[in-house]
C-alpha cells in the first residue's frame, strides 16, 4: 500500500510540472502557428520550400503510431489484471463513441438547413471561377482507384471486416490500427490468464510502452519548429496561387456553414457532455489538452495526432493511463465527430445546388436521413489521415443518388476545413478518455 501511494504522489508531482511547463510550450506552439500564417501570406514562395521540414515532422509522428497503439492497448489491458474487467469501460467508450458521432451528424444538418449554404449556387459558373482542374484530377484518379461500399449495408459489411485482418505486418506497414487494436486487445487477453508463465513479455510490452511514450515527448520539443513548416507549406501553396480570396469569398458561406457546426459541437457539445459526467472545467481542459488540438490542425491527421493526444490527456490533463492507453487509439480509428459533421454538411450543401438545377431531384426527410445515417457509418470507417473524407464523401453522396460532379467545388478549400474538423476529431477523443476514466477508477477501488 504505501508503495502505492508513494508512487501515486510522485506521478502527481511529475503531473503538476508538466502541467507547469505546459503552458510555454503552448504559447510557443501558438506562436509558430501566428508566424507561419504571417510568412505564407508576405512570402508564399519561401512558405512552399519549408515542406521538407514538415514533412520530415509528420513522418516521425506517423512513425511511432503503430507500436505505440499496440504497446498502449497490451499495457492498459495487463494493467486491469483480467480482460473481462474491460466489459464496462469498453461498453461505455462505444457508447460514447456513437452518440457524440449521432450528435455531430445532427448538428451539421440542423445547420445546413438553417443556413442553406448552396440554394441559388449557379455550379457551372462556381467550378469554371475556382478553376477545379487540378481536384477533378484527383477525384478521377480516388475513383479509378477506389472501389468501395455504395450504400448502407456494404458499409456495414466493410465495417466488420475491417476488425480483422489476414496479415498483422500488411496492416502494420499500412497503418491500419483497427485490427491492430483488436489483435492487441485479444493477445493481451490472452496474456492475462497465462500467470507467471507471461511475466518477461509483460514486462517487455509495459517497457516499450514506457519507451515509445518517452520518445513521444522527445518529439514535443521540435513540435513548434515542425508545426511552423506544415502550416507555413500548406498555407503558402494556397497563397501562392494567387486567387485564396477568391476561392474563399466564393464559398464563404459554405465555409461559414461547416465552422458554425464544428463550433458548436466543439464548444458547447462536447464540454457540456464533459462537465456533466466528470464535473471537470472545460475551459480548463481545453488548455490542457491544447497542444494536442494545435498539433491536428497543423497535421490534419488525427492519427499523427494520437501521440501527442496520448500525452497531453495523461501528463497534463491527469487522465489515468488506463483509460488514455484504451479509449485513445480506439478513438482515433472510429470517433470522427468532425469528419461525419462535415460529410453530412457537405453532401446537403451540394444536394441544394443539384436540386437547383434539376426540377425531378428531389430531397427530402427520407433522402436526409440516408446521409445521417451513411455519413455517421462512413466515418468511422475513415483514415485518420488528411483529405481522407474524400473517399468517404463519395459513399455519401452515391447512398442518396447524388452525382460526384459537385465534389470538386467544396475540394479547393477542403484541406483547410480538414484542419478544423481533425482538432474537433482529437477533441472528441480527449473527452471520451476522460468519461471512461470514471469507469476504470471504480474497478480500481472495486
Amino acid at each position: 500500500m504505501s508503495e502505492h501511494v508513494a508512487s501515486t504522489g510522485s506521478e502527481s508531482s511529475d503531473n503538476t510540472r508538466k502541467q507547469k511547463g505546459g503552458g510555454h510550450h503552448t504559447l510557443y506552439m501558438i506562436g509558430a502557428i501566428v508566424g507561419a500564417l504571417v510568412t505564407a501570406w508576405v512570402a508564399p514562395s519561401f512558405a512552399v520550400s519549408l515542406k521538407l521540414g514538415g514533412e520530415v515532422f509528420l513522418r516521425l509522428l506517423m512513425m511511432v503510431v503503430v507500436p505505440l497503439v499496440m504497446a498502449s492497448v497490451m499495457s492498459g489491458i495487463l494493467g486491469l489484471g483480467d480482460v473481462r474487467r474491460l466489459g464496462k469501460p469498453g461498453a461505455i467508450a462505444i457508447g460514447y463513441y456513437f452518440s457524440t458521432t449521432v450528435l455531430a451528424v445532427t448538428t451539421g444538418v440542423l445547420i445546413v438547413n438553417l443556413f442553406d449554404p448552396g440554394v441559388g449556387l449557379d455550379a457551372d459558373s462556381l467550378l469554371e471561377e475556382l478553376d477545379t482542374a487540378e481536384h477533378q484530377e484527383k477525384l478521377d484518379d480516388v475513383k479509378q482507384d477506389e472501389a468501395g461500399p455504395k450504400d448502407i449495408g456494404d458499409i456495414f459489411h466493410k465495417m466488420v471486416l475491417m476488425l480483422f485482418t489476414s496479415n498483422l505486418l500488411k496492416s502494420m506497414v499500412e497503418g491500419e490500427l483497427l485490427p491492430l487494436i483488436v489483435f492487441s486487445i485479444a493477445f493481451a487477453g490472452m496474456l492475462t490468464t497465462m500467470g507467471r508463465r507471461s511475466e518477461t513479455i509483460r514486462t517487455l510490452i509495459v517497457g516499450i510502452n514506457d519507451a515509445m511514450m518517452g520518445f513521444v515527448m522527445l518529439l514535443m520539443k521540435f513540435a513548434p519548429i515542425g508545426i511552423f513548416c506544415l502550416v507555413t507549406s500548406s498555407f503558402g501553396k494556397f497563397f501562392l496561387e494567387g486567387d485564396a480570396w477568391s476561392k474563399i469569398s466564393s464559398l464563404g458561406w459554405y465555409m461559414a456553414t461547416v465552422l458554425v457546426g464544428l463550433g458548436i459541437h466543439a464548444f458547447i457539445t462536447l464540454p457540456l457532455i464533459l462537465w456533466v459526467v466528470t464535473r471537470r472545467h472545460p475551459i480548463q481542459f481545453y488548455k490542457q489538452m491544447s497542444d494536442a488540438l494545435l498539433t491536428a490542425f497543423s497535421t490534419a491527421s488525427s492519427s499523427a495526432t494520437l501521440p501527442v493526444t496520448m500525452e497531453c490527456a495523461e501528463m497534463k490533463a491527469g487522465v489515468s493511463r488506463r483509460s488514455v492507453e484504451f479509449v485513445l487509439p480506439l478513438g482515433a480509428t472510429v470517433n470522427m465527430d468532425g469528419t461525419a459533421l462535415y460529410e453530412a454538411a457537405a453532401a446537403i450543401f451540394m444536394a441544394q445546388i443539384h436540386a437547383g438545377i434539376d426540377p425531378e431531384f428531389t430531397f427530402g426527410f427520407t433522402e436526409q436521413i440516408i446521409i445521417a445515417v451513411t455519413a455517421t457509418l462512413a466515418a468511422i470507417g475513415a483514415a485518420g489521415i488528411p483529405e481522407a473524407g474524400l473517399v468517404t464523401m463519395m459513399i455519401v453522396l452515391n447512398a442518396v443518388d447524388l452525382p460526384l460532379t459537385y465534389l470538386p467545388l467544396i475540394l479547393p478549400i477542403d484541406w483547410l476545413l480538414d484542419r478544423f474538423r481533425t482538432a474537433t476529431n482529437a477533441f472528441g477523443d480527449s473527452v471520451g478518455s476522460a468519461v471512461v476514466d470514471r469507469s476504470f477508477k471504480k474497478i480500481e477501488t472495486d
